[in-house]
């Protein structure tokens, strides 16, 4: 078995490691974890992540804060519990782009929902020390949709 496979947020099928506290849809009835929240599959754990993200565009909106890789991350993985400018530079890495930027566009469009969607692979590498050839694309793509979002190509997820 990999490493990454026994990781937490595997485990939990949470690969963004989303803290418990919010009543997300696709949560396990009962629940091992007191800490981070478990799901019934993969594909609900992306949903909660591509919720909060959207969340986040709305945050930093209404801020005035651009949506880049750095103020996502630093506010998804804050210094006091992580190695945050060392996440930043791995997903900006993984993404093809300056940390500073990140073309997150308003609005509800097709494009929008793939670059989450890669923003979430990208994380999920960090998240549960995995290689992007790792990820689980497929349940990716279910979330997105099962959050509302526009069904996305598996390929155009692919880091």
């Amino acid at each position: 078995m990999k490493k990454f496979r026994s990781s937490r947020g595997w485990r939990n099928n949470n690969p963004l490691n989303i803290r418990r506290g919010e009543n997300w849809v696709g949560l396990v009835e009962k629940p091992t974890d007191w800490v981070f929240c478990q799901f019934i599959s993969m594909a609900f754990g992306y949903r909660a992540a591509y919720k909060l993200l959207k969340s986040y565009y709305r945050y930093f909106n209404q801020k005035g804060v651009a949506m880049t890789i750095e103020n996502v991350i630093s506010r998804w993985a804050p210094d006091r519990e992580n190695d945050t400018e060392a996440y930043i530079i791995r997903v900006a890495d993984m993404l093809g782009y300056d940390p500073s930027k990140f073309p997150f566009f308003p609005g509800k469009t097709k494009l929008q929902d793939e670059r989450v969607g890669r923003l979430m692979a990208a994380m999920t590498c960090v998240e549960c020390g995995c290689e992007p050839r790792d990820v689980n694309y497929e349940a990716i793509c279910k979330g997105i949709m099962l959050a509302g979002g526009h069904e996305v190509d598996v390929d155009s997820l692919r880091l």
